[in-house]
């Protein structure tokens, strides 16, 4: 009974962080203008790259806000979907065993980031070096998602 529940606490650690993560991910979708304004003033050397990246970004967010506030809509959704995902964890949090497809498929959507970002990314005329930041999201969100698959598979094999 001990390991059971050593399984199950750790399972409900790592998905509780995997939750925030998504939660904290689709609500920080919502303010992008703050966000890239805020972002914008904090580079003291507003020369560098990455300050000219941010820079452009904002710029483009504001431009779109003002004259086309509507395309702003895909990204209400886009953090709406980000909760709804979040939710869904909320199922092997309470039942790992029976829910591990969840944990499965969040495993999957982590690693379908990376050709997502290395394809879409030179389309859409983003820099490499944010393509990577935007891979650490699917590389790092993996982390909890495979402890909690195998301690699910522990759980299990006890169960069993």
């Amino acid at each position: 009974m001990a390991k059971t529940d050593h399984h199950l606490k750790t399972i409900r650690i790592w998905l509780t962080l995997f939750i925030i993560g998504l939660a904290l991910s689709g609500i920080t979708a919502f303010p992008l203008e703050t966000e890239l304004n805020w972002l914008a003033d904090s580079f003291s050397d507003p020369n560098t790259r990455l300050a000219q990246w941010i820079d452009s970004c904002r710029d483009a967010v504001v431009y779109v806000n003002a004259h086309y506030p509507f395309l702003s809509y895909g990204t209400d959704w886009l953090a709406f979907a980000h909760l709804v995902l979040a939710l869904v964890f909320v199922g092997p949090w309470i039942d790992p065993v029976k829910n591990i497809w969840v944990i499965q498929f969040g495993l999957m959507a982590c690693l379908a980031v990376l050709p997502l970002a290395f394809i879409a990314g030179p389309i859409r005329g983003i820099p490499f070096y944010w393509q990577l930041i935007d891979c650490s999201f699917g590389l790092f969100g993996s982390i909890p998602l495979l402890i909690a698959l195998k301690h699910t598979s522990q759980l299990e094999k006890l169960a069993a």
